[in-house]
């Protein structure tokens, strides 16, 4: 969709947007309580057809690139707040993206872990090579209300009244 007015898409387009272009890290998670950590990494791999040999492939390099591996047999409310964050994270990814929208992906989480989330974030935005917009943080493109989290990004862009404030 590089390049298109995804205004002009119609629904299938817009669907096809959101499963193979864009990956999302909503605030709260939005992990499928029944499902296990490695399920609902591979979901979104299960919904555009991937064969289970590639899928559970890219499930394990997913859970692994976020230090996840020994969880991925739990499910959420057996994760903490943090490993649940990094689920999700994985789970953006597992279509590979061009862009990872993270929204104020931090929010739930005490500022320790928050850091550790967008160190997190930054890296593997870098070792995927996907650009982020992470509400807040960019560098990695980031939203944030968390001042503390700003040191991660490679710049930071502020909002005020929905206008861009220049540097």
């Amino acid at each position: 969709m590089a390049g298109r007015d995804v205004a002009a898409l119609d629904e299938a387009g817009l669907v096809r947007l959101r499963r193979e272009v864009v990956g999302f890290v909503f605030q709260t998670f939005g992990l499928i309580p029944v499902l296990t950590a490695a399920e609902n990494v591979g979901m979104a791999l299960r919904l555009t057809g991937t064969p289970p040999a590639e899928r559970e492939e890219r499930v394990r390099l997913l859970l692994a690139l976020v230090d996840l591996e020994a969880q991925a047999r739990q499910r959420p409310q057996e994760l903490s707040g943090g490993q649940q964050q990094r689920v999700a994270i994985a789970r953006a990814l597992a279509n590979r993206p061009r862009l990872l929208i993270a929204d104020e992906s931090t929010g739930q989480l005490d500022s320790e872990t928050g850091r550790s989330i967008m160190e997190l974030i930054r890296s593997v935005v870098r070792s995927e090579g996907v650009t982020a917009l992470v509400t807040a943080l960019v560098a990695t493109l980031v939203a944030t209300h968390d001042a503390g989290l700003l040191g991660v990004a490679d710049r930071v862009v502020t909002l005020h009244d929905g206008r861009l404030v220049p540097d």
